[in-house]
């Protein structure tokens, strides 16, 4: 079985290639069918993958993605591929499952998804528990790379950073209010565009005011996403995503805070997902 798995967010997708004994792992950039359609799904398989595979068939493939809880967004991904491997088995689901594959195994948990965007379920050992939750980043991403872009550029068009922090901030990216509204009002993906500001984050950790609106955005996502479940304070707590992984300090306080048990923090599930998928060979 010759077989075909993607992990993605928003920002960056991983794409492993099983092909008997060999594994072949690309890195391009992310596809959230929320703000992409079929041919952009394509191209990016076109323009980063395709020369860099060996022409064999693929009989499956596995998509995990961000956007990708609803009907129609997973027959966009469903779609995109079977042009590209049309005798394939051809399956499409929300990133948050392969986080519960990454992370629980078959142990009961909570895992919780802190990258570009936000999301958190709870995974009894065999089923997923459904939430009300990942309603993007205008509604929600508590926490999340775009919650941290959101915080930054609104305290730096209201002059309300602090003074060292606003000269760099002002020095790096140049912005002005009218191209912040044009990127999050008239950009589709809007979301990575907020969400790369969390850069200026990891340059400053030494800095209060960074270290706190990261500290608050955690707060809010675990209040939120974690203390309503009546499971929180009796099984292990994980976390997955890039601002989960790079301020993992201050979300080991937090957590430690509000007593949770803290299970693994993962960049990304792709090394888990390795070995989950190879087994099933």
């Amino acid at each position: 079985m010759k077989k075909l798995i993607i992990e993605s967010g928003s920002t960056k997708a991983d794409w492993l290639f099983l092909l008997g004994t060999e594994k072949i792992l690309i890195s391009t950039k992310g596809m959230n069918p929320t703000f992409i359609g079929e041919d952009d799904i394509s191209e990016i398989f076109e323009k980063e993958v395709r020369n860099r595979i060996p022409d064999v068939p693929i009989s499956e493939v596995h998509f995990f993605g961000a956007g990708c809880s609803g009907p129609a967004q997973q027959q966009i991904v469903v779609g995109a591929f079977r042009k590209i491997f049309p005798d394939a088995a051809i399956s499409a689901k929300n990133d948050i499952v392969a986080a519960v594959y990454a992370t629980c195994g078959n142990n009961e948990g909570i895992v919780s998804i802190i990258g570009t965007g936000s999301n958190c379920v709870y995974f009894d050992g065999k089923n997923i528990q459904l939430n009300n939750f990942g309603l993007g980043f205008i509604l929600a991403d508590e926490g999340a790379g775009t919650y941290l872009g959101k915080k930054i550029i609104t305290a730096y068009l209201y002059g309300a950073l602090p003074e060292n922090l606003e000269k760099d901030f002002r020095d790096k990216y140049k912005l002005t209010r009218d191209e912040a509204i044009k990127q999050v009002y008239g950009n589709a993906s809007a979301n990575t565009w907020l969400a790369s500001f969390a850069s200026f984050y990891t340059e400053h950790l030494n800095d209060k005011w960074i270290t706190n609106t990261v500290k608050i955005g955690f707060q809010e996502f675990i209040k939120l996403y974690i203390l309503t479940n009546p499971r929180h304070k009796s099984v292990p707590i994980h976390f997955i995503g890039s601002i989960a992984y790079y301020f993992q300090n201050i979300l080991k306080d937090v957590s430690e805070e509000n007593q949770l048990e803290l299970g693994k923090i993962i960049q990304r599930p792709m090394d888990e997902l390795i070995e989950y998928f190879s087994k099933s060979n």
